[in-house]
């Protein structure tokens, strides 16, 4: 699924400049960001796990559980992002199952990326 396609006539695009702190590990959220153009860096515990650029996702999990972040985002260029809420994302969902298989897909790379990082493994192994 092409996130860019699908959410690039939104009216609510955001831009934020280099810098711009989304979200902090520890705090509560209810915003996911569509990353449109830029690229994100992910942080736990003030360690780098991520950069993420266009077409991709940061801060589903908010959405998903009602948890404390379990990391930070800050824009590392100025992007273009699109903030989706908890009543945007379910409706999503359920008006576009491509848009939850995508979400799920994007969990399970994740938490994949995870255990091979524990295993001491990487992608290329």
């Amino acid at each position: 699924m092409d996130l860019v396609k699908f959410f690039d006539d939104s009216e609510d695009v955001m831009v934020v400049g280099a810098g711009t702190i989304l979200f902090e590990e520890g705090t509560l959220g209810d915003i996911m960001y569509v990353v449109l153009d830029g690229e994100l860096e992910i942080s736990v515990r003030g360690e780098l796990i991520a950069t993420l650029g266009k077409g991709e996702i940061a801060g589903e999990m908010a959405l998903i559980e009602a948890k404390p972040r379990s990391a930070s985002a800050v824009a590392r260029t100025d992007s273009r992002l699109v903030p989706v809420d908890v009543n945007r994302f379910v409706s999503l969902t359920r008006q576009a199952p491509e848009f939850a298989l995508h979400i799920m897909t994007v969990l399970a790379g994740r938490l994949r990326q995870m255990d091979m990082n524990v295993q001491g493994y990487d992608d290329e192994d």
